[in-house]
């Protein structure tokens, strides 16, 4: 018994002395865990950065830059064809429409950007321009129509492309009852398909042939007065002015030829003679002469004088058959005088000065 209790107290003793090792074996227990965790999660980390570069790998493999092709000629063809062949390289195309000089390319491809033989990146697109053929494929009907307006309407419609239709300079004039300046024929006939270049021939009126007219009586107007008359009787005059005799009113006509009440053919000239305005501070008289090519009939001519500040004072307007056109003036100093004819200002304008 007393061996065995002996024995007892030793293991006890013994089991009491082993026990503060237990606490130093948990701290190489907790350090193995620390450790391993720092290793799982490297590991997971280079797992996840493996993971990140391959997917980067992907992406831009997947986006990797198209293949390259090599831009067609696709100019002179018609529009489908050039579609179909810009498919075929996997090229886009961009259209853009304008006229062209020839009727025979309507529809077909007249220009294209790149150009041919470039290489570009397949998926691109190419700026392709169709042409939507001439401004006019037919000759429009032009007779009664006014010759002169018929011109500015081919400049208008022409600006900027080759003049597929002109007008045959000079035109043939005949005396007609139409209004001067009217067609009455053409050539090639209204509808004609234009397939290039075409000179049109035109017939127009001269007006009817001239009948014998009365000259009216000026004497004593003053030249406002004068003016008014010219304009209303659509008169060619010739003016001159000079200065006042003793007895004579300042600012008036003075003579004319032929006499009041002469019959004369249409459209013939009258010479006029005034006399000079009253001087006046600052104001300038005069007359303003230009000399204008001979027209086939007479045209719209208008003088205006043109103000120091801007404004503009109609002086004249008359139809003129063109050569020597006067006119006379009492304008401020510094004034301009301007001519034109048809609407069309004849340059150069004139400026108003003391002693002219």
């Amino acid at each position: 018994m007393k061996l065995n209790l002996r024995l007892s107290s030793l293991k006890s003793r013994i089991s009491r002395f082993r026990l503060p090792s237990l606490p130093l074996d948990l701290r190489k227990i907790e350090s193995f865990d620390n450790d391993h965790y720092k290793i799982i999660a490297y590991g997971l980390g280079a797992v996840i950065l493996l993971m990140i570069i391959a997917g980067f790998t992907a992406f831009f493999l997947t986006l990797r830059g198209a293949e390259q092709t090599m831009v067609p000629d696709v100019r002179g063809k018609e529009l489908s064809q050039a579609l179909v062949t810009m498919q075929e390289r996997e090229l886009y195309p961009r259209l853009s429409l304008r006229f062209t000089d020839d009727p025979a390319e309507r529809g077909m491809i007249v220009d294209q950007s790149p150009t041919p033989g470039a290489i570009v990146k397949a998926g691109r697109r190419v700026q392709i321009t169709v042409s939507r053929g001439t401004v006019a494929d037919k000759v429009g009907d032009y007779v009664g129509q006014d010759v002169n307006e018929v011109k500015i309407r081919l400049q208008t419609l022409f600006a900027g492309t080759k003049a597929l239709l002109s007008i045959k300079e000079p035109p043939i004039y005949v005396f007609n009852r139409a209004p001067a300046g009217t067609i009455l024929e053409q050539k090639p006939q209204a509808d004609t398909e234009l397939s290039g270049p075409a000179v049109l021939e035109l017939v127009v009126s001269r007006g009817p042939e001239k009948a014998m007219s009365r000259v009216p009586d000026f004497s004593g107007l003053s030249i406002e007065g004068a003016l008014l008359l010219i304009e209303r009787e659509n008169l060619v005059v010739s003016f001159s002015m000079r200065e006042a005799a003793r007895g004579e009113k300042q600012g008036a006509v003075a003579s004319q030829a032929p006499a009041a009440g002469s019959m004369v053919a249409a459209g013939s000239r009258i010479s006029i003679t005034l006399t000079k305005p009253a001087p006046a501070v600052g104001m300038v008289s005069g007359i303003y002469s230009r000399s204008l090519p001979e027209y086939p009939f007479p045209l719209k001519a208008s003088l205006e004088a043109l103000g120091p500040s801007g404004e503009r004072t109609p002086i004249l307007i008359i139809d003129h058959p063109g050569g020597s056109f006067t006119a006379p003036y009492f304008l401020p100093a510094g004034s301009f005088l301007a001519l034109s004819v048809l609407g069309q200002e004849v340059p150069p304008r004139v400026e108003v000065r003391a002693g002219q």
